[in-house]
């Protein structure tokens, strides 16, 4: 008995060991490693939020401020603010963070791209948080007005690099077109971009995408450097690596969400159509509303025979918003092979279920047209989806990119694919 247990004891460890060994270590672990090789005898500003840890759990901010080679000088908040303690499209003052006495700089508001004055005294800006794989979410926006304001200033930029959620294999979507650039849409890549927020940077920096929130603007290139990740390829989903998820911002709390949000983000655009999570514990992993059969809604999606996605009905109240209280009613999706699987398509299937079902639902209220162009980056996919609500009508389009920038893309990957 006392040896059996010591084996399986043995085992445990060697196991737990085996799993240590293969953990990601994020840009900031690297970055301690080399003993803040970069940093030192530089003035330090540091753009991140709370997903911005080491694999101690320990705050990027906390790291850097207490590293006697580096002098951290000021923070800078992107949307929902350094500490993560402002709702979605909230305000964020700028203030002194109570922690480390440091000045925090708002750039979510007013005030998206740093000012002069907001960078006056600062040698080097390090870019730290945790990205989430899709175009429309602000923070890759956040870092290109960074690396703008930067270019523009002399100062040097230092991104920390972190997986990407959605893995390094996941490309869809078209790029943006003139005429739709914006906050959601800053640069001209796909809506799925497949590239961790490093390469990213080097992209944008180097094929001359840094051209203002707008688009309209002469392209500007920083002095760059990224600290890389340890152990991360390009295969792996954030739950193969290893690393604790701190979300990055409310509606993200878990790795499946953020899978999920460019799988039903652009159907959440219109919050009277039907409910995709938000307010519920599921945020964009579903599709529900009052109106719903949800049996007739999972039998019509099961006859597409869509790869790599399966259905279940789902009954739910969710807890806030406009719908709380109310039963909804509808369907969560599943991926059950992520490579087979068409990932922004899922909320376009939807749609055309559910206007096979359900005709006089329109999903185009006209107040509400501009938001979703400028998420898509085009208003080809509302103008010829709406017409016959068929997806066959857009997938064409709407993957015209794709091939173009893989090409692209692929001389600034830093990691590649696990054997």
């Amino acid at each position: 008995m006392r040896k059996h247990l010591l084996i399986t004891i043995s085992l445990l460890c060697l196991c737990t060991a085996a799993l240590y060994a293969q953990k990601v270590l994020p840009g900031i672990d690297v970055l301690e490693k080399r003993g803040f090789e970069g940093l030192k005898g530089k003035r330090v500003g540091l753009v991140t939020n709370p997903s911005g840890i080491d694999t101690h759990i320990r705050s990027t901010i906390d790291v850097l401020n207490e590293a006697p080679e580096v002098n951290l000088v000021a923070l800078f908040g992107p949307e929902h603010g350094v500490r993560g303690n402002v709702w979605a499209g909230g305000s964020i003052p700028s203030e002194t963070d109570p922690t480390t006495g440091l000045p925090v700089h708002s750039l979510y508001g007013r005030t998206r791209m740093p000012t002069p004055e907001m960078l006056r005294g600062i040698d080097i800006m390090v870019y730290d948080i945790q990205d989430v794989g899709t175009r429309s979410y602000t923070f890759i926006s956040t870092l290109g007005l960074v690396m703008r304001a930067c270019a523009t200033a002399g100062i040097e930029v230092m991104v920390l690099d972190r997986p990407n959620p959605l893995g390094g294999l996941k490309v869809e979507g078209c790029y943006v077109e003139p005429g739709f650039h914006s906050f959601v849409s800053e640069f001209k890549i796909p809506y799925v971009y497949g590239l961790t927020v490093g390469e990213l940077a080097m992209l944008i920096n180097e094929e001359g995408l840094n051209r203002g929130e707008k688009g309209d603007q002469a392209p500007l290139k920083c002095r760059l450097s990224v600290v890389p990740m340890e152990g991360w390829t390009r295969n792996m989903l954030y739950t193969d690596t290893g690393l604790p998820w701190i979300l990055p911002s409310p509606n993200i709390p878990d790795p499946m969400s953020a899978i999920g949000y460019p799988s039903a983000g652009i159907i959440g655009e219109f919050s009277n159509y039907v409910n995709h999570g938000i307010g519920y514990l599921l945020p964009f992993q579903v599709f529900a509303a009052e109106w719903i059969d949800a049996d007739a809604l999972k039998k019509r999606l099961d006859s597409y025979n869509l790869p790599g996605i399966a259905f279940r009905t789902i009954h739910y109240m969710p807890k806030f918003g406009s719908l709380e209280k109310k039963l909804l009613h509808g369907v969560q999706f599943f991926f059950t092979d992520y490579e087979a699987a068409s990932l922004t398509l899922t909320q376009f299937y939807v749609m055309q279920a559910l206007n096979e079902l359900y005709p006089d639902h329109c999903p185009f209220p006209m107040e509400k047209t501009r938001m979703m162009d400028i998420v898509c980056g085009t208003d080809y996919v509302r103008v010829n989806f709406g017409k016959r609500m068929k997806v066959e009508d857009i997938v064409e389009y709407w993957n015209k990119d794709v091939e173009h920038f893989l090409s692209l893309s692929r001389k600034y990957y830093l990691y590649h694919v696990e054997p």
